[in-house]
């Protein structure tokens, strides 16, 4: 069975479900989570590189995890969730670090149309990726990261791309080099 994503409207409210494909087939805005950890000096962020079987954005870094909350479940729940199957990181809450509404191609014909509330916290422990679902993962250097992703932005999906423009300070925990 398809996995449902919630459909939403631009306050979150949620107006009925659909499949996940075919909401990013029509740019149907829907809830969506993103956990981004930071290490406990705040100095270096925990990103995945997508698996490239995935069906959109496959290969490219992103944050450390990012799903759609199910039908009835709390997007902070999903988030715990998901960021214990995708990366095998078990933490029993996580800091809501804000929300935003993103709209952009990711190829194939595919559009992703996000309310997307994203989570995170500092941590320093092991990691146990699904092969699934990461492809490898790294901690990056927040300042070499955010360089690197002005001077190659297509390594990185765009929803990452899209939260470090509007909310770096409040992802990373730190702030950019002037």
């Amino acid at each position: 069975m398809e996995e449902q994503v919630v459909l939403v409207d631009r306050q979150d409210r949620p107006l009925g479900v659909m499949g996940k494909l075919a909401a990013h087939q029509e740019g149907r805005l829907h809830r969506a989570l993103s956990v981004v950890l930071r290490s406990a000096d705040g100095q270096k962020l925990l990103l995945q590189r997508r698996a490239s079987c995935k069906y959109h954005s496959g290969g490219a870094w992103t944050n450390t995890c990012c799903s759609h909350p199910r039908p009835g479940e709390d997007p902070e729940q999903a988030a715990v969730r998901r960021l214990r199957e995708e990366m095998g990181i078990a933490l029993p809450g996580l800091e809501k670090l804000f929300t935003t509404v993103y709209h952009a191609p990711v190829g194939s014909g595919l559009t992703e149309h996000e309310y997307v509330h994203v989570f995170g916290c500092a941590w320093d422990g092991e990691v146990h990726p699904d092969p699934a679902e990461v492809e490898s993962y790294a901690w990056f250097d927040a300042e070499a990261l955010r360089r690197d992703m002005a001077m190659h932005p297509e390594r990185y999906s765009v929803w990452f791309r899209t939260y470090a423009d509007a909310f770096w300070e409040r992802m990373a925990g730190v702030k950019p080099a002037a």
